[in-house]
């Protein structure tokens, strides 16, 4: 499969051609390694394994998951 980015900012590009560059790579060669370090990273979660994250942050009901992510929230404005 083919992927496009189209509009790519100049600068954006510079600095990949450059990274690619350092790595030895095709600025394609390096696009793939960072799109498979990005992939590889993220680790499927089932339904039950985030309820379980979600616990450990000592979250038990809704209203408590609401307050947390409006004072998260609040803090950065």
């Amino acid at each position: 499969m083919n992927l496009s980015i189209k509009n790519t900012p100049e600068d954006l590009v510079r600095k990949l051609r450059t990274r690619a560059e350092r790595h030895h790579r095709s600025l394609q060669g390096e696009l793939m390694a960072i799109i498979e370090a990005a992939v590889a990273y993220e680790p499927e979660q089932s339904a039950s394994g985030v309820l379980s994250e979600i616990r450990t942050m000592g979250i038990v009901t809704p209203s408590e998951a609401t307050a947390m992510v409006r004072h998260d929230r609040d803090a950065r404005a």
